[in-house]
Parts: C-alpha cells; sequence; structure tokens
C-alpha cells in the first residue's frame, strides 16, 4: 500500500486568557505576543469572550479569552 503524506498540516487549538488596563484590543495583543513566545507556528486567533472589571461604575480592565491555533511540525 502507498501512503502518501500529500502536504496537509496538523494543527491545535488552547485556549488563554489575557487582561489589560487600556482596552480589548490591548489584551488580545498582550494574548497574541504571549503565545507566539511559547508556541510556534501560531496561525489565527479567535476572541471567543470578552469581559470587563468594574470599579465604582467605571470600567477598570479589560479580559479576553481566546483560542489561539497553531501548526506542529513535523
Amino acid at each position: 500500500m502507498n501512503q502518501s503524506t500529500g502536504g496537509g498540516s496538523v494543527a491545535r487549538v488552547t485556549e488563554i486568557a489575557a487582561r489589560s488596563e487600556k482596552s480589548f484590543d490591548d489584551a488580545i495583543q498582550i494574548a497574541v505576543q504571549r503565545a507566539s513566545q511559547t508556541l510556534r507556528n501560531v496561525s489565527s486567533a479567535w476572541v471567543k469572550e470578552q469581559k470587563v472589571e468594574v470599579s465604582n461604575g467605571r470600567v477598570t480592565a479589560y479580559q479576553v479569552n481566546m483560542l489561539i491555533t497553531f501548526v506542529l511540525e513535523g
């Protein structure tokens, strides 16, 4: 039987959370930068959930929960 590797790839998904006192965009950047320090071949990120922390009627922090996709080597 002849098996072909066909040039396909396999990816893995991991969930992470990040927090920023500035904005949701900043929290997303923090999450992607941190994931890229640990994981190789990060190829996409999906914001699964957003929430804010509130104190005395004001937003004090922004949090995102994200799914990070990275392609496995080999």
